[in-house]
């Protein structure tokens, strides 16, 4: 499996994931991305700013996300918690979606760790994320990639969702600790 950003090449695919994706959550009851939205204009938007990524797998594409640094406004105010940081930069991942038929093989956490690897080559402290109050697997997952629930957030729209934030963890510099 590769990680890859995307183009606009890969638009028909990554539209049949979030279709998918959409099926998945009506099929669960979860009301969310029940609206038209992802769709292949915010693909093609995501594209064109350059944070549109796809996972690959045997030349297939198998998943995909918006996956950046930078700063939303929607994360500006919580409710019923707090942030673990109080960064204007962080880690962002938006609308990740994976097919069906290719779950419970880690492949959600490769896009994390990609965050991950942004965040720490960029000395950025921490990741956020938001996820709808039903959506019980996009939760266990984020938690199962060191996601820790901050408190509600609210979309551009009022729609609330449940705020997370991860924590970078930076190995130690031993030349740093040893005075060298």
């Amino acid at each position: 499996m590769i990680l890859r950003k995307a183009t606009e090449k890969d638009k028909e695919k990554v539209s049949l994931i979030y279709e998918k994706a959409k099926e998945g959550m009506k099929k669960s009851g979860i009301n969310q991305w029940q609206d038209g939205y992802p769709n292949q204009e915010s693909f093609l938007n995501d594209v064109e700013k350059g944070i549109a990524v796809v996972i690959e797998d045997e030349n297939e594409v198998i998943a995909t996300a918006a996956a950046y640094l930078g700063h939303e406004d929607t994360y500006d105010y919580i409710e019923n918690g707090k942030w673990i940081t109080a960064n204007e930069t962080y880690g962002i991942i938006h609308r990740i979606a994976v097919l069906p038929n290719t779950r419970n093989r880690g492949i959600a956490s490769k896009i994390f760790s990609y965050v991950d690897s942004l965040c720490l080559e960029n000395n950025i402290e921490s990741s956020r994320c938001d996820t709808h109050r039903d959506n019980k697997i996009m939760q266990h997952t984020l938690e199962k990639n060191g996601y820790v629930f901050c408190g509600i957030i609210y979309l551009k729209n009022g729609d609330e969702r449940f705020g997370y934030e991860k924590l970078m963890s930076r190995p130690y510099n031993v030349h740093h600790l040893s005075g060298e």
